[in-house]
């Protein structure tokens, strides 16, 4: 499917991390990225997200490196602080202190490349760095920085650049990339009685996973009807499902008088199947990426 959004004119694909899921959720991002970057030439290599907390700086940043070499320069990377308990517990790192620990990586990565602590070195002179904060805390985190902010929300902008401005950085270094909650289809009638078993299931998992550890009790399922007609309001609220025209005015007010460079969509959500997958693929490539280009 990566090979395949390449020959389709796709700008990036994205890998996102999970532990301990029983689906058997990507962990591991930066591997697979090196498998894409073998079999593509162009397109670029994001990761949202890597879970920063997870790893010691020196190793996020040889791995990286490695990507990157391979892929030619073409390695974008979203870090991001993560939540669920059980995958701390699994690395022996402390979720009471992952903001913190996940600015310190990134201040690190920085230091580590710039002075060639480690070899080899990647081959972007610097590497592309994202930060997976939602909020506007996160948002205002992200720049103090100075790096790019991984959410397509606008809402989000001017505590980016209040961070930009308390972190001493040029406000014209602001840059936003993210993800689209949503499906496009031409046909959302036919396509829909599938998809909604498949976001519904995604966001049940999810929703369970978030509270395993806690205490507190697993929520009721969702009801995807209900999911498709609420505002986008994040990663677990509200889902665009509809016709790549008719995403385009949703994706126009998102991003509106944003410096978003890119967004993204879940290509599959939850192990659809692969007919549908490549359908989407394909739809997103030649029927989305040239309405939204313009904007």
């Amino acid at each position: 499917m990566c090979e395949e959004a390449e020959r389709l004119g796709a700008h990036s694909v994205w890998l996102s991390e999970h532990h301990l899921f029983e689906d058997g959720y990507l962990p591991q991002p930066l591997t697979f990225a090196a498998a894409v970057a073998a079999r593509t030439d162009r397109v670029r290599i994001g990761t949202a997200v890597y879970l920063a907390p997870l790893r010691p700086a020196a190793e996020i940043a040889e791995e990286v490196a490695v990507v990157d070499l391979v892929s030619g320069g073409r390695v974008d990377l979203g870090l991001g602080a993560g939540y669920r308990i059980p995958e701390f517990e699994l690395y022996g790192a402390d979720i009471s202190r992952r903001y913190g620990t996940t600015d310190a990586r990134v201040r690190e990565l920085r230091a580590i490349w710039a002075e060639g602590r480690v070899t080899p070195a990647p081959a972007q002179a610097r590497v592309p760095v994202w930060l997976g904060y939602q909020g506007p805390k996160g948002a205002a985190r992200a720049g103090r920085l100075g790096e790019g902010l991984l959410t397509a929300s606008a809402v989000q902008l001017e505590p980016y650049l209040e961070g930009l401005r308390a972190g001493g950085h040029d406000l014209s270094a602001a840059r936003m990339a993210g993800g689209f909650q949503g499906f496009v289809t031409d046909d959302p009638d036919g396509d829909w009685p599938v998809v909604s078993k498949y976001l519904a299931y995604q966001l049940d998992s999810y929703r369970c996973y978030m509270v395993e550890g806690t205490g507190q009790p697993v929520p009721k399922p969702v009801d995807a009807e209900k999911v498709r007609a609420a505002a986008l309001g994040g990663p677990l609220r509200g889902f665009f499902f509809g016709t790549p025209e008719d995403a385009l005015p949703v994706i126009r007010d998102l991003t509106a008088g944003a410096p978003v460079e890119t967004i993204f969509l879940w290509a599959s959500l939850a192990g659809m199947p692969e007919e549908m997958v490549a359908r989407h693929v394909q739809t997103i490539c030649t029927r989305l990426a040239p309405l939204v280009a313009d904007l």
